[in-house]
């Protein structure tokens, strides 16, 4: 739905569905998940402003203590971009969960923020981008609280680095990221991050959200994760074929 010229509002309902292959799906297993998007670009000059809430229900999980009971976990936030004057910029996103996970109280957030420059009329264009990602974990001080936040479900692909180990879970990251454009329809990207564990006492989750690495009960030694370095390339031919290349190397932490 439109509000005005620019701005939006997006509602949507899903559910998973039980596959029948010789009739109409039915509703099964009673996962649901719900949500609504607005998208408010004509408040403030050259900013873009998302803010959304999300609703996650599942009707059987097994809490902390082993109790089954129901899930309701409402994630609620905001999606930012802005261009700055003399050629500088920012985006990021924000959001708080709350909400119940059987006896187990929910409460997570994330956050990404970027900030970058950009030389429009120097040869290739550079824009040289400076990024910080956080996702909580759970640090396993309060017994009846989960503090791992859930990336519900995401595309993951270069979120950390082009290999795709990670998953927004107990994470942070700092990357830089060079763009360059040497023709109009040809990008080159290098990137270099650095990550890490949010908290000790969590484990390391991959893209799917499972668990690739569990925690000690001590808690990890560090909370180094380790390092990336991408380079990739973008080639457009005609505004309608797209080939993209890109080579990685991941460096565990030592």
């Amino acid at each position: 739905m439109r509000i005005g010229n620019v701005n939006q509002l997006n509602l949507f309902s899903t559910s998973v569905v039980a596959v029948h292959p010789t009739s109409l799906d039915t509703h099964g297993a009673g996962l649901t998940f719900h949500g609504v998007n607005a998208k408010l670009s004509t408040f403030e000059s050259h900013t873009t402003i998302e803010p959304f809430v999300l609703v996650h229900a599942l009707p059987r999980v097994t809490s902390e203590q082993g109790a089954v009971g129901g899930q309701t976990e409402v994630t609620f936030g905001s999606y930012y971009t802005t261009k700055l004057p003399l050629g500088f910029d920012s985006s990021g996103t924000g959001d708080l969960q709350r909400g119940s996970y059987s006896n187990d109280s929910i409460h997570a957030g994330a956050g990404i923020v970027r900030g970058g420059y950009g030389a429009k009329y120097v040869p290739w264009q550079p824009h040289l981008e400076a990024e910080y990602d956080y996702a909580t974990g759970n640090p396993h001080t309060n017994p009846d609280r989960i503090g791992t936040y859930d990336q519900e479900y995401p595309s993951n692909h270069n979120a950390f680095g082009l290999v795709d180990l990670f998953g927004f879970q107990n994470i942070k990251q700092r990357r830089l990221n060079l763009q360059l454009t040497p023709r109009s329809n040809l990008l080159v990207l290098f990137q270099g991050g650095s990550l890490h564990a949010a908290t000790i006492y969590d484990g390391v989750y991959s893209g799917a959200g499972t668990s690739l690495i569990a925690a000690p009960t001590s808690g990890f030694k560090s909370d180094d994760i380790g390092s990336e370095f991408d380079a990739s390339a973008k080639y457009i031919f005609h505004k309608s074929f797209v080939t993209n290349i890109g080579v990685a190397t991941s460096s565990p932490a030592k």
